[in-house]
């Protein structure tokens, strides 16, 4: 089952089954939290709760899109309440991509941190069932403020030195009144980071992480099968860039899903009733690694034939938010 998020001509929201080219009102709700949270009550999935409220008008989907009225597919009205985080250097080949080092991994002393993570992940992110593995590296991004919509541009601030794309999958959570995350299921994620800065020194990749992202247009419910393999695209001026492969699902991760969700979920305020939480699991295919520096204008698309429609943004402009030397004195 595949939702949506969209709004109406009117501005009024609704969530959508994804029916092909349709989307099918789903009666009586608003919202893919608000739908989360009544499944939650009456213990039941998410499938359950959508067909215990039924179906009513459909739309067509690629209008829908056109017009973006499509909306992230998991949001809350207050962004304040919404968590996006990530994991790094999760999937095979990922510590290559992000240094282009090809050391051998047995000699500690010879290899960077990041490889080492990397290793350790090897070593131990795919735990037993019920036991904890090796942590991954984790970064904050932001609040819901910084999410962008299916098909709208990425506010690029003007201290920015880069606007690189990063095609993978996100988890989408809700906190339910129990404390208790709660998956509603996967997204395609553009997590959308600033290389240039971060690859200056490792400890800026904090910075180089607060910048905007998208998820969608599509929320996945249920398991993933273990190899999922898509395409990512940037086209400048109507013209294809460029395009890679990539690669994701556990097949393709040195970390298993449940020992991500695990180092993210075990600290107790990331556990607060109602939030709702976005975490990227991360990729190993960037064209920065590729030599492409994106500009204005540029578009990205990211596809996975398991998750329907494409991810499309483009690169755009953001004015300063803050100058220096103005903070208040009082």
């Amino acid at each position: 089952m595949r939702l949506v998020q969209f709004q109406l001509e009117n501005g009024e929201r609704r969530v959508g089954l994804v029916d092909g080219d349709r989307v099918h009102e789903v009666l009586g709700t608003q919202s893919v939290r608000e739908l989360a949270l009544a499944a939650i009550a009456a213990g039941g999935g998410l499938a359950r709760q959508v067909d215990a409220l039924g179906l009513g008008t459909h739309y067509d989907y690629p209008q829908l899109l056109e017009q973006q009225r499509i909306l992230p597919p998991l949001d809350h009205s207050d962004p304040a309440h919404m968590l996006i985080t990530g994991t790094g250097l999760t999937h095979l080949g990922s510590a290559a991509t992000r240094d282009k080092m090809h050391q051998q991994l047995g000699d500690e002393a010879a290899i960077t941190d990041s490889m080492k993570i990397f290793k350790w992940g090897v070593e131990g992110g795919k735990p037993a069932a019920g036991q904890a593995g090796v942590q991954p590296e984790w970064f904050y991004k932001g609040d819901g403020s910084i999410v962008v919509a299916p098909g709208a541009a990425f506010p690029v601030p003007p201290f920015a030195e880069d606007a690189g794309e990063e095609p993978e999958l996100a988890g989408l959570y809700v906190i339910g009144p129990d404390s208790r995350p709660y998956r509603l299921g996967y997204a395609l994620g553009n997590e959308f980071s600033d290389h240039v800065m971060e690859r200056q020194n490792y400890l800026y990749l904090a910075h180089s992480k607060l910048r905007a992202c998208a998820y969608g247009p599509e929320l996945r419910v249920g398991e993933l099968p273990s190899h999922l393999a898509g395409t990512s695209r940037i086209h400048r001026g109507g013209e294809l860039l460029w395009e890679k492969e990539f690669l994701s699902g556990e097949a393709n991760m040195c970390h298993s899903f449940d020992n991500l969700e695990y180092h993210h979920f075990k600290y107790a305020q990331f556990l607060r009733p109602g939030d709702v939480h976005i975490h990227f699991f991360g990729t190993a295919t960037l064209s920065f690694a590729d030599g492409i520096a994106t500009q204005p204008g540029d578009r990205f698309e990211i596809s996975l034939n398991e998750f329907g429609a494409p991810l499309i943004n483009s690169v755009g402009s953001a004015a300063a938010a803050f100058a220096p030397g103005t903070v208040g004195t009082l």
